[in-house]
């Protein structure tokens, strides 16, 4: 590792209002010109080309070749500007109840590297001991310059306080109150960022993925948990209180089970993959089923197991309904490890959303993106270079 005296100091990229929005944007939307600069930011071309000069200097932009340009009026040919992104490296982690998923991602959010450890114990130090050596085997899987990553992202599931790195709750992890920031940075020596999981996610997608230039989306994943992250306004949402968009608790069943939460018929209570696997093993008497062994009941037309998975597309169809009613997003996307069965409850989902979608909102088109544990690990790595790019 790294210890955080190691690693020789270097300048940053500057941190000014102007210089910020000309970073953010090249990164996001570039390659992009000046000119375009300018009007998408609503400065001057001489206030831009004076953001971006330490930009340059400092070695995170650069200009490429000129362009030409045609047609009446035209100017000079322009050099648009782009991205460095070997200029740093980030290591992005996603925490599971049993496993750590690492990748090694480079500026722009591309994956240079990817590594995992099986997590036999889910305590606060072992936990820490497993982050540590899997960014080990992360460094020594990694051909660029070791030297250039200096930040490590942490995601996982719970109600994570990103601006102090707490942990208030996390389910899987019975976690409660852990400072999960301040610990691994003392323990790792870089500069540690801790988000939940599905924000993570949604904020790679937001600067990086489907969500780019969009002013509003939701992503809505479909696994061990149900959960959702939503951009207005361009912005990532997290609330007052950290916890916006987790419709995995939304109650959409009165009668419901029991859920982790406290509640009762939360959306997570039908249809996560925990209780999926509950109701299927009450109705084939099996107290050993496995969620695959589910699916293939399901699939191969057990009646009761398959209402379990109309349940549940109901259940998440609901969830999906009032993220568009009460936010609006332009669209959503649906994703999550659940959806290796998403045969299962597709055409309940769309049903249950279309029944419960106000108006208009019914016509939020829904693209359902299956994406394995490194994507998530490549979301808390652009947490990390959010944290960079926007201190």
């Amino acid at each position: 590792m790294f210890p955080g005296g190691e690693v020789e100091p270097v300048a940053g990229p500057p941190a000014a209002p102007a210089a910020t929005a000309v970073f953010a944007a090249v990164l996001t939307e570039g390659p992009v010109s000046r000119v375009a600069l300018a009007r998408r930011l609503g400065l001057s071309s001489a206030a831009v080309t004076k953001a971006a000069r330490p930009l340059i200097d400092r070695g995170y932009l650069h200009e490429l070749a000129a362009t030409e340009r045609t047609g009446p009026g035209a100017g000079r040919p322009a050099s648009p500007l782009a991205v460095r992104a070997d200029r740093e490296f980030f290591l992005g982690v996603k925490i599971t109840a049993d496993e750590l998923i690492g990748v090694v991602c480079d500026l722009r959010a591309q994956v240079r590297a990817t590594a995992r450890r099986p997590l036999t114990d889910p305590g606060v130090e072992a936990v820490l001991t497993e982050v540590n050596r899997l960014a080990d085997d992360l460094l020594d899987g990694f051909a660029g310059d070791r030297t250039r990553v200096r930040r490590l992202g942490l995601a996982l599931s719970g109600d994570i306080d990103r601006t102090t790195g707490l942990v208030r709750y996390s389910p899987f992890l019975h976690w409660r109150d852990v400072s999960l920031g301040r610990l691994a940075a003392q323990r790792t020596g870089f500069t540690v960022t801790v988000e939940n999981d599905v924000k993570a996610l949604t904020a790679a997608e937001h600067w990086f993925g489907e969500g780019v230039g969009a002013e509003s989306f939701a992503l809505v994943t479909v696994g061990t948990g149900i959960g959702c992250g939503l951009v207005v306004n361009g912005r990532l949402v997290s609330g007052s209180y950290g916890v916006a968009g987790e419709i995995g608790h939304l109650a959409v069943d009165a009668t419901g089970p029991d859920c982790h939460c406290g509640g009762r018929g939360c959306v997570e209570s039908i249809a996560g993959t925990d209780a999926i696997v509950a109701q299927a093993r009450d109705r084939t008497g099996r107290p050993d089923l496995t969620i695959d062994e589910a699916v293939a009941l399901a699939r191969g037309g057990h009646e009761q197991v398959r209402a379990v998975f109309t349940r549940a597309g109901s259940a998440i169809g609901c969830g999906i309904a009032a993220v568009a009613n009460l936010v609006g997003p332009t669209r959503i996307v649906v994703s999550g490890e659940g959806l290796a069965a998403y045969d299962l409850f597709d055409s309940h989902i769309r049903a249950s959303f279309e029944r419960q979608a106000f108006g208009a909102a019914a016509r939020c088109p829904l693209s359902i993106r299956p994406l394995p544990f490194e994507e998530w690990a490549r979301g808390a790595a652009a947490v990390s270079i959010q944290s960079l790019v926007l201190p």
